[in-house]
């Protein structure tokens, strides 16, 4: 049985919304609220799941995250899409746009986030945060003869040189925070008048690299052996946008060889690693499971952001965060 008709449009969000934007969404649509990560077990829809979902929901409008939106999604009468990831890699984009069907995103919703994260494994790894609390934790504050002064003594990060590879929103929100620390900060990205090295150039002035382009077959391991060999001997790698970037065996060798002294890790293919993977044995080694977008800022942003373009979207206007706004050009031609 579907619900009796409203005058609004009803929106199905299987997404986490809160704040202000919420307000705002739910004063022009009639919502049905249901986000995939609250459910229990944990549940993300296939295409034909979710278009059964929006069959029986009489929803016009979809608002999601991590639900698969193809095929028969877009057989469906849809208003718009909107998926509340910066890069909306759940949507089929050109299905979308073939269905007639905007699709609105929401462009660096985690930056300050995976920032802050960034910030937090660097020094973790440096100061070697984890293997001392957990000596503290185990009773061997002193142990093998030494105390912790020596064990921990480490460089300070003020001074020295931090190369970011990639400028987008969570390039750029790292930099300036790094800056606030004392760390020289130079940055390579092909993409942005804001690019102050190659990337050979920045490998070679780094003492930090950190990582934050996206993932495309242009940069697909395009930190390998090669980079690896080339980075100044002691060097720290931190890698919290995607684990493709770099060739995971030419890291681990590095490690394991003192080529790098450190490294900080918040991606993995399959998002976890393996039992008894070399990088879980490394003491030098920081690893965080994929949660640098874990934050409710997070979702109070991509909330905001898809209110904005929803708003825009329904009083006639194109807004800048449609990821197909050819779909809404044809539409006022006709």
């Amino acid at each position: 049985m579907k619900p009796e008709k409203s005058a609004k449009l009803r929106a199905l969000a299987t997404s986490p919304l809160r704040g202000d934007g919420l307000n705002r969404l739910n004063a022009m649509f009639d919502m049905i609220i249901d986000p995939w990560i609250e459910a229990k077990p944990l549940r993300m829809y296939s295409p034909e799941q979710l278009a059964d979902r929006l069959v029986k929901e009489d929803a016009s409008v979809l608002i999601c995250e991590a639900d698969l939106c193809s095929g028969p999604v877009f057989d469906l009468p849809l208003v718009a899409i909107a998926s509340t990831r910066g890069n909306p890699t759940n949507v089929d984009i050109e299905g979308a746009t073939k269905a007639g069907i905007p699709v609105i995103r929401a462009p660096g919703r985690n930056a300050d986030g995976v920032a802050e994260l960034t910030v937090g494994l660097l020094i973790a790894a440096t100061r070697r945060i984890i293997a001392a609390d957990n000596d503290v934790r185990t009773g061997n504050v002193f142990r093998d003869g030494t105390i912790p002064y020596q064990r921990f003594r480490a460089w300070e990060i003020a001074g020295k040189t931090i190369g970011l590879v990639g400028l987008g929103a969570v390039g750029r929100a790292t930099r300036w925070r790094m800056a606030g620390l004392g760390l020289d900060v130079i940055a390579y990205d092909p993409n942005s008048d804001e690019s102050t090295k190659s990337l050979e150039e920045l490998i070679e002035r780094s003492d930090i690299i950190s990582m934050h382009a996206p993932m495309t077959p242009d940069t697909f391991a395009m930190i390998s052996y090669e980079q690896f060999s080339k980075m100044r001997d002691g060097s720290i790698y931190i890698n919290t946008a995607r684990a493709a970037l770099h060739d995971e065996n030419a890291l681990i060798e590095s490690l394991q060889s003192g080529k790098l002294s450190a490294a900080a890790l918040d991606h993995f293919e399959g998002e976890m690693l393996a039992e008894g993977h070399p990088l879980t044995k490394m003491n030098n080694v920081v690893l965080t499971p994929h949660i640098g977008g874990a934050t409710y800022d997070t979702e109070t942003n991509h909330t905001t952001m898809i209110a904005d373009g929803l708003e825009k979207l329904m009083s006639g206007e194109i807004p800048a965060n449609t990821c197909n706004p050819e779909v809404l050009e044809r539409q006022r031609r006709k």
